[in-house]
């Protein structure tokens, strides 16, 4: 069993995609509001994004889309975006969790087949897409990227030439799919939403004056000041055209208890002010930062949290043990997930260029370190180095989440088991590498009253896999 940590791996996971759609009624342009809808959904993906769009009032349905590489402010320029003209489009933030991060994969995926066009994103992994992808290939289908989203879009096309609608060739498709999906299609004068059966990616309904919205998460309609509809349901499939929201539910579970939503999503993935099935992701936060301090009590002058999510565990902590509540650490806004990172050579630290610590705050004090979990172990030990270098008298870390054991298929980047800092050790071995005080993490078991009861994935705690785990490792570049 190796004792050392490497500092060589990027030490924190990856978000999957972010995915919007939009009908305008009344016949706007909708490329400016997507953009600023994928704006609100940039901490889901920064590698690259894109925006497609179509005028429903044209005899001639013609996409135009954009993507690139780079966050959206990259991407777009108000003249690009001046060029987009339609009324009805798609949008997509990415990070690869499987696929090479390249132009190419870049989405919306738009796909011209005999029916007509199709524009689509997607969010999420299916874990059967080689098997897919073989037999497209065995029947002289040719890719044009690597990505499993191009798989679902294949196989829609080639059901939509013998289904009636758009619609029923997503629904006929999905019965073949497996895995983690959201998916936000567009037609010339359709939008469609599906969410695969699961559950495991969230999805929603919104609304703004005359026209409806398909998005990840409802903090980008807040953003736009838009109308939280509802959110869609695991296995629907929601068509909405002029005429309004139509809705096929062949594919629900029956049995709720067969949903498997991502715990991650309200662990650490969405913002804070996003609701999924309506459960708030700050209070499930909060929630968790109130069962460390109900299970892992200890003594202390100060709580702090790592930014972003671990905040609002760091504020539940407090408030449940009566510790003080602090701001311990500085985030630097203008440093993205990517960036140039220094060479191992130089003396900057990836973590030091995004943090720093307040050492008014932390000197001389026993501070409560709450963070959302620990993959490798890298960051933590840095940061809890960094409050003792700052005058941190005792450094107890509290993580709001169980261990990570096992990885994951639907769509996070949670490396293999022998790259996780809980595996093979025990927590007094990983409370020493950090160079804790002490070290305790959320019980598993606190979980369900995270989500409030929804049905949930834990797998890459648990190594329960709602579905059977792929035979071959799909997901990409970023596991090897």
């Amino acid at each position: 069993m190796n004792n050392e940590l490497d500092f060589n791996f990027e030490d924190e996971l990856h978000e999957e995609c972010g995915v919007f759609g939009m009908y305008d009624f009344d016949g706007g342009d909708v490329a400016s509001t997507i953009y600023y809808g994928l704006l609100a959904l940039q901490h889901r993906g920064q590698e690259s994004c894109g925006i497609a769009v179509s005028d429903t009032g044209s005899s001639r349905a013609k996409v135009s889309a954009h993507k690139g590489m780079g966050l959206c402010n990259e991407v777009f320029t108000p003249e690009i975006l001046e060029g987009l003209r339609g009324d009805i489009g798609v949008g997509h933030v990415r990070y690869s969790t499987a696929g090479s991060s390249t132009r190419e994969n870049a989405q919306p995926l738009v796909l011209n087949y005999l029916k007509g066009t199709l524009a689509m994103a997607h969010n999420g992994n299916l874990v059967n897409a080689p098997d897919l992808r073989r037999e497209l290939e065995y029947n002289g289908a040719i890719f044009q990227t690597t990505i499993d989203s191009e798989v679902i879009a294949y196989h829609i096309a080639r059901e939509r030439v013998k289904a009636a609608t758009v619609e029923a060739a997503v629904a006929n498709a999905m019965k073949k799919l497996k895995g983690a999906y959201s998916l936000v299609i567009m037609s010339p004068r359709k939008i469609i939403g599906a969410r695969d059966p699961y559950g495991f990616k969230p999805l929603c309904i919104g609304k703004r004056d005359n026209a409806y919205i398909l998005v990840s998460e409802s903090c980008a309609l807040d953003t736009l000041g838009a109308e939280f509809v509802r959110d869609v349901r695991p296995g629907e499939v929601v068509t909405i055209t002029k005429e309004g929201i139509s809705s096929d539910t062949s594919l629900c579970p029956t049995d709720k208890s067969k949903e498997a939503r991502c715990i991650f999503e309200y662990i650490y993935f969405a913002r804070p002010d996003s609701v999924f099935d309506g459960v708030s992701v700050y209070h499930s936060r909060m929630c968790a930062g109130r069962a460390l301090a109900m299970d892992s009590p200890v003594e202390a002058d100060l709580v702090v949290g790592v930014p972003e999510s671990g905040n609002a565990a760091a504020l539940g902590y407090s408030l449940q043990s009566g510790i003080p509540y602090g701001t311990a650490f500085v985030k630097n806004s203008y440093v993205g997930r990517t960036f140039i990172k220094p060479k191992q050579s130089n003396r900057e630290s990836s973590v030091r260029i995004k943090l720093n610590v307040l050492k008014e705050a932390v000197m001389g004090k026993r501070v409560i370190m709450i963070d959302d979990s620990i993959v490798r172990g890298t960051t933590s030990a840095l940061i809890v180095n960094m409050l003792r270098e700052s005058g941190a008298k005792e450094v107890h870390v509290r993580i709001s989440s169980p261990p990570f054991l096992h990885p994951c298929y639907f769509g996070t980047d949670i490396p293999n088991e022998d790259q996780l800092m809980a595996h093979n050790r025990t927590i007094e071995e990983i409370r020493d590498l950090l160079g804790a005080d002490s070290l305790s993490y959320l019980k598993i078991e606190r979980l369900n009253e995270m989500a409030e009861g929804l049905p949930i994935c834990t797998a890459c705690f648990s190594g329960d896999y709602p579905i059977e785990p792929p035979k071959e490792d799909i997901r990409g570049e970023y596991m090897e």
